[in-house]
This record gives structure tokens, sequence and C-alpha cells, in this order.
């Protein structure tokens, strides 16, 4: 079935765009606070591909604004002299906030290059590190630990938090949590993120199925459902309601699913087409506390668990 798009709950208006702001790097905070990074098209380029706005490449060093709005409020934060090609934004405790690239090498002396940096609530630097390497989903908990999963070009590298296939760090780039065997498979790929409450959910897939982990921060619980969708774009959780969405590549429609937590299966209860207000690409979907947040071109629309 499809059904009419859904309720807008932001989108870059027109004076941004004819002002040559372009909106890259997002994410949603533990108060539900959407962040978005804009940035000038002078400083832009891009390649045929990959389509859609992950399209763009910034040449560094770039200046950005970071755009937090809530309800009806927004701030914007001017961001100068950004010296990487982020591939996630994420929001700290303290009104700070935290930008990484998704890929790292060694250096001449074999040392991790930093490929992650927090800022200060005006928008400065507050210290570097390395979050390992191919880092396609990132998501941080209501207390500033950074959780990652991570792509098989990391996985089967040499970085050995990269190679677990999951991670958990704090803001002085340590790595506190790690699977150590407790996944039912090893991961091949990380898909997306969630948080529900206390709790952290990274979702990725292995060679023959895609899984759903839950972890609990302060004991390193971990518990793992098969996915109903196979490498979903976006997912949230609620409680046992489990929304997922698989996009149509630079379509202007969604799928979304929609799942119960029952013992330890995922069991689908309904699934529905819908249309959205812009093309959906990779990075679209992100969770946080039963909401699905979902990127369509330059708007943002909302789905509840």
């Amino acid at each position: 079935m499809m059904i009419d798009e859904l309720p807008v709950a932001w989108r870059l208006s027109p004076e941004d765009v004819q002002a040559g702001w372009r909106a890259l790097w997002w994410t949603v905070g533990p108060d539900g606070e959407l962040a978005v990074m804009l940035v000038q098209r002078r400083y832009l380029s891009r390649d045929k591909y990959p389509l859609g706005w992950i399209g763009w490449r910034p040449e560094t060093p770039f200046d950005g604004e970071l755009v937090i709005t809530s309800g009806q409020e927004q701030r914007r934060i001017p961001v100068e002299g950004i010296d990487m090609w982020p591939s996630h934004l994420a929001l700290l405790p303290g009104s700070r906030f935290l930008l990484a690239s998704g890929r790292t090498c060694r250096d001449a002396e074999g040392v991790w290059r930093e490929n992650a940096v927090v800022y200060s609530p005006e928008g400065r630097p507050e210290g570097a590190f390395c979050l390992g390497d191919d880092i396609p989903a990132l998501v941080t908990d209501r207390s500033g630990g950074i959780w990652t999963a991570y792509g098989d070009e990391g996985i089967y590298g040499d970085h050995p938090e990269s190679a677990a296939g999951l991670a958990g760090w704090n803001t002085q780039g340590v790595a506190t949590w790690a699977p150590k065997g407790r996944l039912p498979v090893w991961p091949l790929q990380g898909c997306t993120a969630a948080t529900d409450g206390e709790s952290v959910w990274l979702v990725w897939y292995s060679t023959k199925d895609t899984f759903l982990t839950r972890i609990t921060p302060s004991t390193g619980e971990v518990a793992s459902y098969r996915s109903p969708v196979k490498a979903p774009d976006g997912f949230a959780v609620r409680g046992t309601r489990v929304v997922l969405s698989s996009r149509d590549h630079y379509k202007r429609r969604t799928t979304l699913t929609r799942a119960e937590l029952v013992g330890d299966v995922c069991v689908v209860i309904g699934q529905e087409r819908v249309r959205v207000p812009g093309r959906v690409v990779a990075k679209c979907g992100q969770g946080r506390d039963g909401t699905l947040w979902l990127r369509a071109g330059r708007t943002w629309v909302r789905i509840d668990a």
C-alpha cells in the first residue's frame, strides 16, 4: 500500500539554498534535536556518483555552519577551518558535538591517523582521536558514549577495534566496549544505528543475515535479533515496537516495515510504502527513542515506531 507523504519535521529553507548553503552531514540528539551541518557551495565539488547529498566533497580546509533545531527554536553555530572529509556528525553532552571521517590509515610511523574531532559549544576543536577505519554507522548515547559499526574494509583490516565489527568509545578516543564473541556471527558491514532510552542499537549484516544488536552501555549486556529486513537504511525502536526503512534508491519513496520483539524473535506485523518529499539515498535514516528520522533530499520527516 502506498500512503501519502509524511509530515515534514524540518526543511532547508529556499533562502539558505539561494545563499549558497548545502546541507551535508546530520544527526539527531538524545533530546530529539535535529543537527545539520551546512557548507557553502564554493567549497564543494562532486563526481557523477554517488547520487544525492552524499556525493558532495569539500575542499579542505573549509568553514561550515551547524544548525540545531528543537521544536520552534533554532541555533546556528559557525565552525571554521574543518580539515577533514567528515562522514558523521553526532551531538554530545554539554552542547558539544563530534565530526568524524569514515576512513583512516596509518602514518609513516605506523600510528593510526586521527579521524574524529570533538568541538566545543562555540564550534572550536577540543580534542581529536581515531575511531577506527571504515565506519558506515555511528551514534552517541545520552552519557556521551560513541558507538560505531564497521564496514568490510575495516573488519578485515588490522585496526583492532574495527576488526571486531562493533565498538564503543568515550570522548577521549578510548575504546570502552567490544562484542567479545557475544554476536551470533562475525559482522561484515554496518547499516544504521539507533537509541532507545539508555540502550544503543547497532544494525549490521553478515554473509547470511542482517541483525539488530542491542547494547546496554552500563553493563555491556548484548542481545541480537535477526532483522526482518535485509540491510535497512533506518531503524527505530520503542520498547518492543520496531520500524525499519528500506529505500528505493534516489526515488521519492521508501518501504516501512513494522515489527514486534517477541522473546528472541523480531516478528513483522505490517508493511507500507510511503512517499517522501525528496529523493532518498544512503545514510537517510536514524532512530532516537522510538522515532525514525528520514532525510529525503533537503527535507526531514519523522515516523513513530
